[in-house]
């Protein structure tokens, strides 16, 4: 009766301390597995900025091109007597001015490390708002 009750204790602690062990190191790789995820999502991450940032320095290039171009035909909307030129100048400029500060909206929003849905919204705000400019400057080109 007494080694069946000692091997009793003996089975039981074995038990006890098996399953301590297999708690312990399923909680190791609960964390192991949460830091790796933590990890790959924000090298994801950097990498999906890492190409905004790349359109964001196309759309400063295409700023700067149109912003030379705008100066430009200042020089030649300046020379002519046309009012509506002047004005439609005026309205192109704004248009210039508006582009400009949806491009800043993209810089703070990746600076602040806004969602990528959000970053690629605003890039998409800024394209448009270029393309927007562009026309307005084509159409005092052809009013001159």
């Amino acid at each position: 009766m007494k080694r069946s009750r000692l091997n009793l204790f003996k089975v039981t602690s074995m038990s006890i301390s098996v399953l301590g062990i297999i708690m312990i190191l399923a909680t190791v790789a609960l964390f192991a597995y949460i830091g790796i995820t933590s990890l790959s999502s924000s090298i994801s991450s950097d990498v999906g900025s890492s190409s905004a940032y790349d359109q964001l320095s196309v759309l400063k290039s295409n700023y700067n091109a149109l912003d030379g171009q705008f100066n430009s035909v200042k020089i030649n909307v300046d020379n002519s007597n046309n009012k509506n030129a002047k004005n439609a100048f005026i309205t192109a400029k704004l248009e210039l001015v508006k582009a400009n500060s949806t491009i800043s909206d993209v810089d703070s929003a990746l600076a602040s490390g806004q969602s990528k849905s959000e970053v690629q919204n605003r890039i998409n705000a800024a394209q448009t708002q270029l393309s927007a400019a562009q026309a307005s400057l084509s159409n005092v080109r052809g009013m001159l």
